[in-house]
């Protein structure tokens, strides 16, 4: 199980051959490992990554990297393992654990669009245009009769849209450049510039 913390720095696209293609490029690393978590004391096993240091932490955060010997960090994720003892706190994860043409599961955060219309938010097609119509942008009909009386739960309506967690499985890695932590995988990944994501070694990854 191979996994990293990093930023995405944007898109661009590598020659591969006589072939363009198109690449996310992430800056990965280095992640050090804090704390292990086992089944018999936790109830599962994984491993806790820190990422990016921070300059200053509340005293729980402050008391929880100092009992492990770790530098306080600025990011703190769980990566699920199946042998937390293959890990030691305070170890660090480069980006040249990944290596070219392998596949990988990307997780980030897409792009908050706040509070959206219907026709944003699930793409409905909307009312007429002209000849007199009041109806554009709107939903539309929701209730009910009399009977049931009610809206019925999980009817897309109008609001918040955006800023939800998305996992992109099967990914190739094109390009791994360790001297500078940075990875180039290819195809689009969730998130804006600048946004955190998470990198693993793929659950089924393709023959």
């Amino acid at each position: 199980m191979k996994m990293i913390i990093g930023r995405k720095i944007g898109m661009t696209r590598v020659f591969v051959g006589n072939e363009a293609v198109p690449v996310t490029v992430i800056k990965a690393g280095p992640c050090v490992v804090v704390q292990r978590k086992t089944a018999e004391k936790d109830g599962y096993n994984a491993v806790q990554l820190g990422f990016e240091k921070a300059k200053k932490v509340n005293k729980p955060l402050a008391g929880h990297f100092k009992k492990f010997g770790v530098e306080p960090m600025k990011i703190l994720k769980e990566f699920r393992v199946d042998n937390p003892d293959e890990y030691e706190p305070g170890q660090v994860i480069k980006v040249d654990i990944f290596e070219k043409g392998e596949y990988v599961d990307v997780t980030g955060w897409s792009k908050g669009r706040g509070f959206a219309g219907a026709m944003k938010r699930w793409g409905f097609s909307g009312g007429p245009r002209s000849h007199g119509s009041k109806f554009h942008r709107e939903l539309g009909s929701v209730g009910q009769h009399t009977e049931p009386a009610k809206i019925w739960k999980g009817k897309k309506m109008p609001g918040r849209y955006g800023n939800e967690r998305i996992t992109i499985r099967n990914l190739q890695v094109i390009d791994v450049d360790p001297e500078n932590d940075l990875i180039a995988i290819k195809g689009g990944v969730p998130g804006a510039r600048g946004g955190l994501v998470l990198i693993r070694s793929a659950k089924a990854p393709k023959k």
